[in-house]
């Protein structure tokens, strides 16, 4: 190793060190450990441009063990993004660009939201995935103009947690050749050895998986590490580099234990692990000029980068204008023109269609509109309704297929929407029963943290879907994922409603949506859906004194509640409200006309647990236990879903 590129790798581990000794808090050991492998990484194969992070043609990072975050701060700062020393100096402090784990949309350069573990390689495969469509759909001979890497850094916890094991064993059926994992294999967790409850054969069952294996026994071995980066280039299966590591390496008390894992080092060890490393003690945060000068060349040669990548682009564009055009306006994140124009318009009827089944019809009716819109289901493809007629399964020998099968892997899915989302050029779905929305709810919630545009189909969406019983009946799910901040929940009525939330969701680019399903058949109203409201009045049965409101299934039978009410001489106004999140960012206005302060007689009704709807009604009829197996009309009637029952809930207000 010369000696600037010790000094290089070295600046990389006190960076990171000081950061967590001065902020008192945070994960030294992963850094001091895994430098090596970022070193080689960032400088002998990652495609990338600092002064522009989200250019098009880059390869991308993933430093999926997000607590080892200053180690990916280090880079950020030292090759040239806009992340200023002051930001390292300030880690883990209000305001500041250097959370804890890192997250997207807030540091430059950051990918994808790292933490929970797991979830940073499953997005990857996501990433893989986008980029294997694009690639089969544009790419011409001659032309490649889609062909990224992606690169990560995975620790033990990572592949501990389950929805790890999901992704991998879907990247190697797929045969996702563009992924390139290093794995931490520093035989170190939280609570100690790994050999405490991580005693499998790691190597073996990723060969199993179907992925390329190999291996560096020693993870400081630049050069080693560098000739298994470039083997795993020319291997058409998803590569992991088994990188033999030690924990807080040169940290002379601390190193290959626990104690380097997850606390500042203190002034005492930290010093030590400066002198057995040659390293200056003071300044902290000590950067040597010519290691800033050598990490620095990532500008210009991000620069020429993104200018040859252009130079091709825009050869290819001569040559392939309609391609070109397309894949420019897909890359961009625009919407074709005439998009809108493929919003269906279901006519009424009294029989209608289960809200799955609209969904899959406006599915088709989109998708020749919008060439970007693909995804499929966790194995339940046809009780999804998820399927994108014409279009071939994206498989291994078939990456231009927009439908896709993620098998029943639920936590994958959810996680690798996420990569596919935050990639580009791409509008993914995935769905399963709405109960299993519990199995997604991390990459849920890291969607709707992180902004990711990504769209989660949930049907069988209430007791409604009868025989199967309470194991598959969801009655807090809905109000769960209501209250997570920054998703959209939708709850459509009826098949034009449906449609209107397809809209939505597709428009909504800076965060997730839900779409809630039914299995049974909705009858398609006569009324104006107005989705993007959030609620709206389907009708006023005379004067109002008293205000029905519900969504999805409950909206019929407040209608004809409402007919009954009003044949007694109350005047009624029946509200469909198909999501909260939309309601509430309308203007004070429009929620004071759809819901007046003077009508305070107002009554809620949802097939699930009512907690929630105490904002809007002074009464709710909800579920608050569990369903049972039985025909859906006969469990809405013992759990008091009737006419009858509405009726005297509004008597009693």
């Amino acid at each position: 190793m010369t000696d600037l590129q010790s000094k290089a790798i070295n600046t990389l581990r006190f960076l990171s060190a000081d950061g967590v000794q001065k902020a008192n808090s945070g994960h030294p050991g992963l850094p001091m450990g895994g430098a090596a492998m970022a070193y080689t990484i960032w400088t002998r194969h990652l495609r990338h441009n600092p002064r522009n992070p989200k250019w098009a043609g880059r390869d991308r990072f993933i430093l999926s063990g997000g607590h080892g975050s200053m180690l990916l701060y280090s880079l950020l700062h030292l090759t040239g993004y806009d992340l200023p020393l002051e930001e390292l100096q300030n880690f883990r402090q209000w305001g500041s660009l250097t959370p804890g784990h890192p997250e997207y949309g807030l540091t430059p350069g950051v990918e994808v939201t790292t933490g929970p573990l797991g979830q940073g390689f499953a997005n990857g495969v996501g990433m893989a995935i986008a980029a294997s469509h694009l690639a089969a759909t544009f790419n011409q001979r001659g032309h490649e103009i889609i062909d990224p890497f992606i690169y990560a850094i995975v620790t033990d916890g990572d592949l501990m947690e389950g929805v790890a094991s999901e992704a991998a064993s879907l990247a190697g059926h797929l045969s996702l050749g563009r992924l390139i994992y290093l794995y931490d294999d520093n035989h170190i967790s939280i609570d100690g050895s790994t050999d405490l409850a991580f005693t499998e054969d790691r190597a073996m069952r990723f060969q199993a998986y179907g992925w390329q294996v190999l291996r560096a026994d020693d993870g400081n071995d630049v050069e080693v590490i560098d000739k298994l980066i470039q083997e795993a280039k020319t291997d058409p299966r998803p590569s992991i580099i088994m990188c033999r590591t030690t924990i807080g390496f040169g940290a002379p008390t601390r190193q290959g234990t626990s104690k380097a894992h997850g606390e500042p080092l203190g002034d005492d060890e930290l010093n030590a692990a400066k002198d057995n490393l040659g390293w200056p003690k003071e300044p902290r945060f000590f950067i040597p000029d010519d290691a800033l000068a050598f990490y620095r060349k990532a500008v210009d040669r991000g620069r020429e980068l993104e200018a040859d990548w252009k130079m091709r682009f825009d050869a290819y564009k001569r040559i392939h204008p309609a391609l070109g055009a397309e894949l420019q306006r897909r890359l961009k994140g625009e919407f074709p023109a005439d998009w809108e124009s493929a919003v269906p318009v279901f006519p009424v009827d009294a029989k209608g269609m289960a809200t799955r089944a609209a969904s899959g019809k406006a599915i088709n009716v989109f998708a020749p509109k919008l060439p970007e819109l693909i995804g499929g289901s966790a194995d339940l493809a046809p009780s999804n309704n998820t399927k994108i007629d014409g279009s071939p399964a994206f498989q291994k020998d078939s990456y231009e297929g927009r439908n896709f099968h993620f098998g029943v892997r639920e936590h994958a899915m959810g996680s690798v929407l996420n990569g596919m989302a935050v990639f580009g050029g791409v509008i993914p779905y995935g769905a399963t029963f709405l109960v299993f929305a519990d199995y997604m709810r991390p990459a849920i919630r890291l969607a709707a943290l992180s902004h990711y545009p990504s769209i989660f189909i949930f049907t069988h969406d209430s007791v409604g879907l009868g025989e199967d019983g309470p194991t598959h009946q969801p009655i807090e799910q809905l109000t769960s994922l209501r209250i997570i901040p920054n998703l959209v929940v939708i709850r459509p009525a009826d098949a034009n409603e449906t449609a209107q939330a397809w809209k939505v969701a597709i428009e909504r680019r800076n965060g997730p949506t839900v779409l809630a399903l039914t299995r049974q058949n909705l009858a398609t109203m006569d009324t104006v859906a107005q989705v993007e409201k959030g609620a709206y009045i389907v009708k006023d049965f005379g004067t109002p004194e008293i205000i029905l409101m519900a969504s999805g299934s409950e909206v019929g039978l407040i209608l004809e509640s409402a007919q009954k009410l009003a044949d007694e001489g109350k005047g009624v106004r029946v509200v469909s409200f198909p999501s909260w999140e939309l309601f509430e960012k309308q203007d004070e206005a429009y929620r004071e006309s759809v819901l007046p302060k003077n009508i305070q007689k107002r009554l809620a009704v949802e097939a699930g647990a009512g907690i929630g709807w105490e904002r809007y009604a002074k009464s709710v009829i909800s579920i608050e236990r569990y369903g049972a197996s039985a025909p859906a009309k006969i469990i809405f009637e013992k759990l008091g879903f009737t006419v009858e029952n509405v009726i005297a809930k509004v008597k009693e207000l």
